[in-house]
């Protein structure tokens, strides 16, 4: 039996016309509403929702996708903020804050769905059954960190209606695992030290190269954005910043990073496919997987933003 191909396409973030684009590359065509390939299946690595203009319109070209066969998906951070914005905990409040910056983070995906309230349930509801991650024959894909560990300790990729309360509790390891998985291995930067996020906001926590063992300093362990290398000390890093994810094992596809420039693996068998599409100057991405257990640089395939 011939082993199933993939075409894995990055964090979307309401940009639809990039993803019917990028669709078109890839030759899938749309027959009866529904995007489709003859012999090959999309995975998509989450994070439909957010910044973009076309929140609605990513969610009708993906999910009828999922839903019939012809694509799998994996849940973003995102998704995971949408529901935990969503929902309430047994006292009441919402396990996501309604602060200023968590509802303008929201915003595109609130003011789409504002007059339809019944519509905005169902789609959280369908981001309720994505899964957490996907082993699968030959590969792995998950939103942003694949924690031997933490995907143990969950047993199955489901957010639970218990996982979800729990997850909303810093100090336990169930919060960890989310923010691991959906948000990426952080770590402290020493006392004193901050640098501003993409949307401006101070972050005293850097996102790691969990798989980069010869980094040693912070700034050899900061995964972000080229500009905010600044604000990063060369000291030395104190504290568990790694995971073990050796070059023997599957290959692991992830999101969520906003990569720039050159597009190319971040090791062997581990790739991000998140090249910033939902800002000027970004790519909508997808790598073309055919069974192989390093990864290829040249079956990257991608559109520019409009």
């Amino acid at each position: 039996m011939k082993k199933q191909s993939y075409d894995l396409i990055g964090d979307i973030h309401g940009q639809a016309p990039e993803l019917v684009r990028l669709l078109e590359k890839l030759s899938y065509k749309e027959i009866d509403g529904i995007w489709q390939h003859t012999e090959r299946k999309v995975i998509f690595l989450g994070d439909f929702v957010d910044r973009g203009d076309y929140q609605r319109e990513v969610i009708d070209i993906v999910r009828p996708m999922v839903e019939r066969g012809h694509a799998l998906s994996v849940m973003g951070n995102h998704e995971y903020n949408a529901i935990a914005y969503y929902t309430q905990n047994k006292q009441g409040e919402y396990l996501r804050s309604h602060n200023k910056q968590h509802t303008d983070q929201h915003k595109k995906f609130l003011d789409t769905y504002a007059d339809d309230l019944a519509e905005k349930e169902d789609v959280i509801e369908w981001f309720k059954t994505l899964p957490l991650w996907l082993d699968l024959e030959g590969l792995r894909v998950v939103h942003a960190c694949w924690d031997f560990n933490l995907v143990s300790k969950i047993e199955k990729p489901v957010l639970t209606d218990n996982l979800l309360q729990q997850s909303s509790i810093k100090g336990i390891w169930q919060y960890d695992a989310i923010e691991t998985l959906l948000k990426g291995k952080e770590i402290p930067l020493p006392k004193g030290k901050q640098f501003p996020d993409k949307d401006g906001h101070p972050r005293k926590h850097i996102r790691t190269r969990w798989w980069d063992s010869k980094a040693k300093t912070y700034k050899q362990v900061f995964f972000g954005p080229d500009d905010a290398l600044t604000h990063i000390p060369d000291d030395p890093v104190t504290g568990d910043h790694l995971i073990d994810y050796s070059d023997d094992q599957k290959p692991v596809f992830l999101g969520h990073y906003w990569m720039e420039d050159e597009i190319k693996p971040l090791a062997d068998n581990i790739a991000c496919l998140d090249y910033s599409v939902a800002k000027e100057g970004g790519k909508l991405i997808a790598y073309r997987w055919d069974g192989e257990q390093k990864i290829d640089p040249t079956k990257f395939v991608f559109v520019d933003r409009e």
